[in-house]
């Protein structure tokens, strides 16, 4: 039950954070940079993000050092942000899944990609 409460209470966090920056993304930063290079200037502060949730979350609740437990928060908000993602994300852009697919760029959406991979794996490097 921790590993579910861990996974949701991370989920909140980065998902959290990632709709605060949204306005400041969008607004601001797209327009000056283009969204490529505002997306590759976002990833490096979501995955600070990342970490720091996790660790919080790990020391907070003493999630147990196993792998199981680690890895099962990890895909809890995993999930939970796909879902968020495809349904409150593209429901607020008035997009597809297939029109946000399409619309991805190649490199950053690759970056992006891989942040969404360290959330899921970045907490089994915390400390026991």
């Amino acid at each position: 039950m921790r590993m579910i409460i861990a996974g949701v209470l991370y989920f909140a966090l980065v998902f959290g954070a990632g709709f605060a920056f949204g306005p400041i993304h969008i607004l601001w930063v797209v327009p000056r940079f283009g969204t490529r290079m505002a997306e590759l200037m976002e990833t490096p502060i979501m995955f600070v993000v990342i970490i720091v949730a996790a660790r919080w979350i790990v020391r907070r609740l003493a999630l147990p050092a196993t792998t199981s437990s680690r890895v099962g928060m990890g895909c809890v908000a995993l999930a939970l942000m796909l879902v968020a993602e495809f349904t409150l994300v593209l429901w607020l852009r008035g997009l597809s899944i297939r029109e946000y697919l399409a619309s991805r760029d190649p490199v950053s959406g690759t970056v992006c990609n891989g942040n969404l991979q360290s959330q899921h794996q970045i907490h089994l490097q915390m400390p026991k």
